[in-house]
């Protein structure tokens, strides 16, 4: 999907996040993006491949502002934020007929996502675009504890969906998260280049290229046969 993205956007989701705390001495909106822009090198960058825990940064950073948040709070408000921010998302034209064409020909899917977002946020969206109910698993490194490429996030979509790795095929777009984390779990890859071309580096190549969802079908079929 195409997530848009400004600061006004940004000013947006936390004003909405703010008002519906509903109480008396929270920064302003302003104030308080300004606080996580000129932080944001210590607030979000995640451990290696460890994945951030982003009710912990919004609960560290209302308490450096002088604001104690209950874990409710820190649920209420990043539930308003991300209802605002999710509405500039918008999924590829393409994406809900591939999914079905490839669930047609019996294969099990699964979603596999580097997102500090927990479950509990990002399902509502994936449902409203129909993507939960078209695939077999979401698996996300905010769930699991890894980014990709570690190998433990690669084996819990394995493991959820019921196969072995050489039975398995992944398409992603990043070299070095998608194509080298899957390939060192015994997976089959594919870059995705018609959403984004990737020429970071990594330490294996793609097995396959796919320059359009069409070529994922094409590469499916061929393995399958």
């Amino acid at each position: 999907m195409d997530d848009e993205w400004d600061e006004a956007i940004a000013l947006e989701g936390h004003a909405a996040g703010l008002a519906a705390l509903q109480r008396e001495g929270l920064p302003d909106a302003e104030a308080f993006g300004r606080y996580l822009a000129e932080n944001e090198a210590e607030l979000f960058a995640p451990g290696g491949e460890d994945e951030i825990d982003i009710a912990a940064v919004m609960t560290r950073s209302f308490q450096r502002l002088g604001v104690d948040l209950t874990d409710d709070d820190v649920r209420l408000f990043l539930r308003a934020t991300h209802e605002v921010w999710s509405s500039y998302w918008a999924l590829g034209a393409s994406t809900h007929a591939l999914l079905e064409a490839l669930r047609a020909r019996g294969l099990k899917l699964a979603v596999v996502s580097n997102t500090a977002n927990r479950e509990w946020l990002l399902r509502p969206v994936l449902e409203r675009q129909g993507i939960s109910e078209r695939v077999d698993a979401i698996v996300l490194s905010s769930e699991v504890g890894k980014r990709k490429p570690h190998p433990a996030i690669f084996q819990r979509a394995l493991s959820e969906l019921g196969v072995a790795p050489d039975e398995a095929l992944f398409v992603g777009d990043r070299l070095e998260a998608d194509v080298f984390g899957a390939s060192r779990v015994g997976m089959k890859t594919v870059q995705a280049l018609w959403f984004r071309a990737d020429d970071g580096a990594s330490p294996v190549e793609p097995d396959y290229q796919a320059f359009t969802p069409m070529d994922v079908l094409n590469v499916a079929d061929g393995l399958r046969s």
